[in-house]
């Protein structure tokens, strides 16, 4: 499990195709500082598990899948990247709860900088709006950041100095890939509630406008209903 601090601004040095999938070589001082074959480094948000490491460098094979799903088969030689290791058990949780498992890609679509910090629009896939509220959190790009607009086709992020300065989002230009990962707790929060209502899941917003299989208006269970009134006729 990651936390979306990023620790590490690094770089890839190569890249090689392969049948079906890539081999990156990448750079990273900090994040390759002890780590060993079979360790995991979250790369732009994702999640790739070290193949061998040396002198500051590590190697990671990236499946067709991954390529398909996330930004990383943009990724040349060159391309900066966000590293961050694991989170050490007993460790502080600066971010997010952070799998690695990126959800989809975004764009970004718009900056406007301002004195001490950056509004940056992204664009966001239809499938992933109803997980992405206002003050809420989504990792980008592997950073974990509060969401300051959720709108339904976008949502845009606020960046202070630190963030521009030391990640790839101070360098994304208009029309730039960057990975997305909603926050977990609403994926399982949506399941449960469809497990327990014997449906699909379905999105919260439908219960949050009574119209969800666990909502009051189907369980008649809310403030008004005969049950909690008393006014029953059972």
């Amino acid at each position: 499990m990651f936390t979306g601090i990023v620790e590490e601004l690094g770089e890839v040095t190569a890249v090689e195709q392969l049948a079906d999938a890539s081999r990156f070589r990448l750079r990273g001082p900090v994040v390759t500082d002890g780590a060993k074959h079979g360790d995991s480094i979250a790369v732009n948000g994702v999640c790739l598990t070290v193949v061998e490491t040396d002198e500051g460098e590590f190697t990671a094979d990236v499946m067709a899948e991954t390529l398909k799903r996330s930004s990383l088969g943009a990724l040349t030689t060159g391309s900066r990247v966000n590293l961050e290791r694991p989170m050490a058990l007993g460790g502080r949780l600066g971010g997010h709860i952070v799998q690695g498992h990126v959800d989809g890609t975004g764009t970004i679509v718009e900056r406007t900088p301002s004195e001490h910090w950056e509004i940056v629009k992204v664009s966001l896939p239809p499938e992933l709006t109803r997980y992405v509220v206002e003050k809420g959190s989504i990792t980008v790009d592997g950073v974990s950041l509060t969401v300051v607009e959720a709108a339904a086709d976008h949502l845009t992020i606020s960046l202070i100095p630190t963030t521009l300065a030391l990640t790839t989002l101070g360098h994304k230009q208009p029309g730039d890939p960057v990975n997305l990962e909603v926050d977990v707790i609403a994926k399982y929060v949506e399941r449960l509630l469809g497990d327990r209502s014997g449906a699909a899941p379905g999105p919260l917003s439908d219960l949050a406008a009574g119209q969800g299989p666990l909502s009051p208006r189907a369980t008649g269970q809310g403030p008004l209903s005969p049950r909690t009134t008393g006014q029953d006729p059972r």
